[in-house]
């Protein structure tokens, strides 16, 4: 069955809704996760080996429900673990519930933790373990019972007796222990990996002195300090990081024998089920030559490279192993080696067994599994590059079908026997339906459907387009029209993009808009117009890596397709044209203003990218190669050389503390508008880092609104 999913018109509302609402600045910002977000079951989460869900009522009630039946038992109230703490602990709501096993949980606050356990006389609570002030990174063991952290940047180990371990003591603050390397790219999103039966503890250590301090200024004090932090900008030095294996019954730390040069990645690191074995991919500098290696977890040293993976732009691995159940011999490996991002099943002696999924379109997900039917339960783009939708593969023949019968996009969490799942999903009409069903198709029930929260609010249509890129790839837009639209009127125009790396703003879900901000401006009177260029995810290898060795350039390209299609509009003023980004999609439109002058009267630009040797080395040199390499793509991005090119009104914003596009980028640019005597604006977030988040961020959406009223409105 194929779902439709591509809406060609959305009219949201139609005629007789003229004393709807309009949201205030507020709600356009923040509203879709607070009074105007969908009805929610709370912490939704399977019980291990069980076939039954928790899950929390108004805050304050845990409890559980039966499969298939859905009858429903009380686990805990607020105020009952309120009392069995004897009010020492006071919690306000039921903090989230991380099960250990079917009879017992944890509870956090702060470095508290709880332990809830079921016994004869129903559920009680105690304090369990008590982390030092400062500790972070905290990982639980759930087969020990033992608790990892880090403090400061050494790594510590509470066993299950209560003892501390102190595993590093490195006293150089260049050394880095137990925490996230190569700046989170790879996929990489913790650096401690106990082992599966928890016996061992590896870990990432990154040695960063080699690296060039940054500063970043505070200014809540008198006078300003600063703090240093390393910064790998591209075609220098970088760092070098190694994984060392604790074993808590020697005390002893081995080291694995990863090899030269030592500012390669390592990256996908993964135990074997018996414990004997650790697998990491190697990637060298260059990002275009990955060794998928074995370690013996004992001794330290290089078993075997299982196989290798090239490619002539960039080699781009995101996700660890994945073996297979109760099988210490397979494992799944995700590549896109044929083009998209797909299934391949291995042993572990490096023999490639099958391909698992295969066609154009990606793999996004491994959500679960079910080992008597051999079965993979995935999450994958099969139906639209605009949903997500879930699948059966069988890791042996690799039959594929298709789980759920709704067009959108769909988040599932897979009980641990794989014969049920929850799908939390929406689409561009439906706010969010909660469903758990059968993965034999035979048995399902809804858990919630949720009113539209956005019922009373005057809403603008949406136009789904589907435009041609010059090599006629298809480019996916959203043109979202002003609410009260006057065909015989012209409307100013707002250019929302990112269309970097790793990113996908478009999609069938709600609101389908995909942001209040965009139906806030719609409401004033803006045509507001989306679109998701080459270089962009979730597209295939082809797609992303057009922009290789040239960024800001065929992104540019296919949002001139966007422009001229909006220019086709009689509705649109051609001459009253805004463009907004941030980060990347700052850099794009700082991009616009400069090397595409006149196309937009306007533009808004937050955190942006002005030059790329001034970017981090991971993900600046997979898309550009080095400036030594590419000296040519590195100065047709750069934005320092062309600020005496700025036609029409530029804002800059940038957050003061940003660690992730430096300060200095926007400053830079500052002085090199005044030697080139143009005009820019500019505004700074103290304290911020890459983005302004909270209360602030509608402080930050009030100033980009009233920046386009300004230079796009008609001033009567």
């Amino acid at each position: 069955m194929r779902i439709k999913s591509i809406f060609i018109l959305l009219a949201l509302p139609l005629a007789g809704y003229a004393q709807q609402k309009q949201y205030t600045i507020a709600e356009a910002t923040l509203g879709i996760y607070t009074n105007l977000a969908p009805a929610d079951i709370k912490q939704l989460s399977w019980i291990p080996g069980e076939e039954s869900l928790s899950s929390v009522v108004k805050g304050e009630i845990l409890i559980k429900q039966y499969l298939p039946g859905l009858t429903t038992d009380t686990i805990l109230r607020l105020n009952e673990l309120n009392e069995q703490l004897q009010n020492r602990y006071i919690f306000r709501n039921m903090p989230v519930v991380d099960w250990l096993d079917n009879k017992t949980f944890l509870l956090a606050k702060g470095t508290q933790y709880f332990m809830v356990s079921r016994g004869e006389r129903g559920w009680g609570t105690r304090l369990w373990r008590e982390l030092p002030e400062g500790a972070e990174n905290e990982d639980v063991n759930k087969q020990t019972r033992q608790i990892a952290y880090t403090k400061d940047n050494n790594l510590f180990l509470l066993d299950a007796s209560g003892k501390t371990h102190a595993i590093t003591n490195d006293t150089d603050g260049g050394i880095v222990n137990g925490q996230s390397v190569h700046r989170q790219e790879f996929g990489i999103d913790r650096g401690i990996f106990f082992s599966p039966k928890g016996n061992y503890l590896a870990f990432y250590r990154m040695d960063q002195r080699m690296v060039e301090d940054y500063p970043l200024i505070q200014w809540d004090q008198v006078p300003a300090t600063v703090h240093y932090t390393k910064y790998p900008f591209a075609g220098r030095t970088s760092h070098e990081v190694t994984l060392g294996v604790y074993n808590p019954k020697t005390g002893q730390t081995i080291f694995l024998e990863t090899g030269t040069p030592k500012d390669h990645y390592l990256t996908c690191v993964t135990w074997s089920p018996d414990e004997q074995y650790i697998f990491i991919a190697i990637l060298n500098r260059e990002q275009d030559h990955l060794w998928l290696n074995k370690y013996d977890a004992q001794t330290g040293k290089l078993v075997k490279t299982l196989f290798e993976e090239t490619d002539p732009q960039y080699v781009h691995p995101q996700h660890a192993l994945y073996f297979l159940p109760d099988n210490n011999d397979q494992f799944i490996w995700w590549s896109q080696r044929d083009g998209f991002m797909h299934l391949y099943r291995y042993n572990t002696g490096g023999k490639l067994l099958n391909q698992v999924t295969k066609g154009d379109w990606v793999v996004n997900d491994i959500s679960g599994f079910n080992a008597a039917k051999k079965t993979l339960y995935i999450i994958a783009a099969k139906e639209s590059p605009m949903e997500k939708h879930l699948y059966s593969v069988n890791y042996e023949n690799g039959k594929l079908a298709l789980l759920d019968n709704s067009a959108g996009v769909h988040t599932v969490k897979v009980s641990s026997s794989g014969n049920y799942v929850t799908d939390r999903w929406s689409n561009a009409t439906t706010p969010r339906n909660i469903e758990v069903y059968s993965t034999d198709k035979k048995w399902k029930e809804t858990l919630l459907k949720s009113p539209d929260p956005l019922a009373e609010y005057e809403r603008p249509r949406i136009e789904q387009i589907t435009l041609k890129a010059n090599d006629n790839t298809p480019l996916y837009g959203k043109l979202i029209y002003p609410t009260g639209f006057d065909s015989t009127k012209q409307y100013p125009v707002i250019v929302y993009l990112y269309n970097g790396p790793g990113v996908q703003l478009l999609s069938n879900s709600f609101p389908f808009s995909g942001n209040l901000w965009y139906e806030y401006m719609a409401q004033h009177g803006y045509i507001v117009f989306t679109m998701d260029g080459r270089g962009s995810s979730n597209r295939g290898v082809k797609f992303e890596h057009a922009t290789f060795r040239q960024l800001g350039t065929v992104e540019m390209d296919d949002q001139l397709k966007g422009v001229e299609f909006l220019k086709s509009r009689s509705f649109v003023d051609s001459t009253r044209m805004g463009i907004h980004g941030w980060s990347f999609g700052g850099f794009m439109t700082t991009s616009f203003m400069l090397r595409k002058p006149g196309v937009f009267a306007c533009g808004v630009a937050g955190g942006p990218v002005m030059d790329w040797k001034m970017y981090e080395v991971m993900y600046t040199e997979r898309y550009m190669d080095t400036p030594q390499e590419n000296p040519e793509g590195y100065e047709n991005a750069n934005l320092l050389t062309k600020a005496g090119n700025l036609k029409g009104k530029l804002l800059l914003i940038h957050g003061t503390i940003d660690s992730t596009v430096v300060w200095q980028h926007s400053i830079k640019f500052l002085k090199a508008a005044v030697d080139k005597k143009a005009q820019v604006d500019y505004f700074v977030y103290p304290g911020y880092e890459h983005n302004v988040r909270g209360y602030d961020r509608i402080h930050l959406m009030q100033k980009v609104s009233d920046y386009f009223d300004l230079y796009l409105k008609i001033q009567k």
